[in-house]
């Protein structure tokens, strides 16, 4: 019902939104001023991968658009999480209940960019997709820059895709791959093929990786393995009054309650789902560690996965964890890519040690994992949360990333540099939709080579795109 009520308020807003421009409300560009563009995602939850993305996004805009052009902002939920990141961009606080933040907030900016990955699916919250559905719905009824950006798509709730068909069309969604397509075609809602946007992100060092590793008890010379687990089982978060109510009153659901009015699925079954893959992760990784020798950390990419790295801790020695309450983000990817292996059900901890090469296994909750798998051609790397012989497949897949590490780095550096070139190509289609919405934008002229339409690189992703490039154009020339 909450749901229901969420959904059904920001339909109001936008029928309202198309409303006002039609009677000449509204915040239009005026040629001399810069764009205002709203960057709408899931920022201030120290959710590591939500803002690794947004800060790529934003550097590309910058690159793309000029920095002296433009006038960003980030929404955020908590300042103190996000102080320090984004650059100059402005940040703008987002409540939990978003629907009025969203119908003032938007309207005062000449666009909106949606920044959340899972930006079109019921997986973990039918509030969260309502709200990047206001935020781009809101937009594009003032015929603005409507934008979703390195985009994923699933299954929606019937209520949740109609609300997407409807007030998405108008807007251009840049995926993260194929079958995010396919989803938003059979609604009508057009798109184009991207990437996620992480892939450009430049940490600290590796020194910094390195001492922390140290600090944490690693002698310098063990192979080091990550794991980055999750609670997979406690999705979706669903808003309710009434558990609110009796949380707030006699402290009920206190272990499932999420924030505010919203609460993690729960019951026995969640309990022992959960139980049964900490576990087997646990078995399979300390077998690996008895056998090599290797030193384990668990990563909590985002603060809410620290209840799974607290779980698993203890079938591992106590190994360290790194949470991102503990490390920002910036030293806590450097601590990713200073590790040998890594086992992940985060779809970031893989996305941002990949450009360091650090080869790694996949166990996912859903196609976002499994897309990538597919793409690198490590099939045989990937497991999914539930399947009964969890145990005996990912320490297989941990024997091969050690015994085939070179191949794996090899496909895992071939991906990195298509990604790059399908970021690019976003930014080529952002360029394209600000001129089509504002004709009169001092858009840069002349050609442009594609790494000019990226964030600038950091010296090991140059060398990294060299070397796969130049093998390209020998095998041409052969």
């Amino acid at each position: 019902m909450m749901d229901f009520v969420l959904e059904a308020w920001v339909a109001a807003l936008i029928e309202r939104t198309k409303l006002a421009w039609i009677l000449g409300a509204g915040t239009a560009w005026k040629p001399g001023e810069p764009l205002k563009l709203l960057f709408a995602g899931y920022n201030g939850t120290r959710n590591t991968g939500s803002d690794v993305r947004v800060e790529e996004m934003l550097r590309q805009v910058r690159r793309v658009l000029g920095a002296q052009n433009v006038a960003l902002a980030v929404m955020t939920q908590n300042f103190e999480r996000t102080r320090g990141y984004f650059g100059d961009a402005a940040q703008v606080h987002l409540p939990d209940i978003f629907p009025p933040f969203l119908y003032k907030e938007v309207r005062r900016h000449h666009g909106v960019i949606a920044c959340e990955g899972s930006m079109f699916k019921s997986k973990f919250a039918n509030a969260l997709t309502t709200m990047m559905i206001g935020s781009l719905g809101i937009a594009a009824a003032e015929n603005k820059v409507s934008i979703g950006y390195g985009a994923e798509a699933g299954d929606m709730d019937r209520m949740l895709a109609k609300l997407c068909a409807r007030y998405c069309s108008q807007s251009l969604i840049l995926t993260r791959n194929e079958a995010s397509q396919a989803i938003l075609s059979t609604l009508g809602v057009p798109s184009e093929l991207g990437t996620d946007t992480a892939w450009t992100f430049e940490p600290r060092g590796p020194e910094v990786g390195r001492k922390a590793l140290e600090q944490a008890g690693w002698d310098g010379r063990a192979p080091v393995v990550a794991v980055c687990p999750i609670h997979p089982f406690w999705w979706p978060v669903k808003a309710s009054v009434g558990k609110f109510l009796a949380n707030a009153t006699v402290g009920a659901y206190r272990d499932s309650h999420y924030r505010s009015v919203y609460f993690h699925t729960a019951g026995p079954a969640v309990d022992a789902a959960f139980a049964r893959y900490i576990s087997s992760i646990g078995r399979a990784v300390e077998a690996f560690r008895q056998r090599h020798g290797v030193f384990v950390i668990l990563v909590a990419m985002e603060r809410l996965d620290s209840r799974a790295c607290e779980a698993l801790a203890p079938q591992l020695g106590q190994a360290a964890i790194f949470t991102s309450d503990q490390y920002n983000m910036y030293d806590l990817v450097s601590v990713l890519r200073a590790c040998d292996l890594m086992v992940s059900s985060r779809y970031h901890g893989i996305v941002t040690a990949m450009p360091g090469l650090v080869p790694s296994a996949g166990v996912t909750m859903d196609e976002r994992i499994r897309n990538l798998m597919i793409e690198r051609g490590n099939e045989d790397l990937l497991m999914t949360v539930n399947e009964p012989d969890l145990e005996a497949k990912l320490l297989v897949a941990m024997e091969k990333l050690r015994s085939e590490s070179d191949a794996v780095r090899d496909a895992i550096g071939r991906t990195v540099v298509s990604n790059l070139k399908r970021m690019a190509r976003m930014g080529v289609f952002l360029e394209q939709n600000v001129r089509e919405r504002y004709p009169e934008f001092p858009i840069a002229g002349g050609v442009r080579s594609w790494e000019e339409y990226l964030p600038p690189l950091n010296p090991p992703l140059v060398k990294l795109v060299e070397t796969y490039e130049s093998r390209v154009h020998a095998a041409s020339a052969g």
